[in-house]
């Protein structure tokens, strides 16, 4: 890859980012992240962090993830990992990459579907069960 296309985050680079402390991290994430880190982490968010820091050391591929916690702002240690986050009725693979730095979990498990009603007479409503069928 060329200089020019390496991934930046606020003018540092992916290693830069990696190598910050947390305190340093937080200053440069938008507001919404900030003031969500600063406040700590939820003891429901606990484990999962406890789970990525030992999927990172074990490797990536080998460990699969599970979480309810859509509420978790994405930090540089989870880039890589395919985490399943809940969306309510299933889990959601997602593949964390650096451009999601900063976001949180829940934006990328999407909780509703769009609504596909039937044809009138097929696979319809009761109401509509005596339209003539074609």
């Amino acid at each position: 890859m060329s200089e020019a296309l390496k991934f930046t985050y606020r003018g540092k680079r992916l290693e830069e980012i990696e190598a910050m402390s947390m305190d340093e991290l937080i200053k440069i994430l938008p507001a919404r992240a900030r003031r969500s880190l600063r406040r700590g982490i939820k003891p429901e968010q606990t484990p999962l962090i406890e789970k990525i820091r030992k999927a990172k050391k074990v490797g990536a591929s080998s460990v699969k993830l599970k979480t309810h916690c859509r509420d978790l702002v994405i930090l540089p240690e989870m880039i890589g990992l395919t985490i399943n986050i809940h969306s309510g009725k299933e889990y959601v693979p997602i593949e964390v990459k650096p451009e999601m730095l900063g976001h949180f979990l829940g934006e990328y498990a999407v909780t509703n579907k769009k609504v596909v009603h039937g044809e009138p007479g097929l696979r319809a409503t009761r109401s509509s069960m005596y339209v003539p069928l074609k």
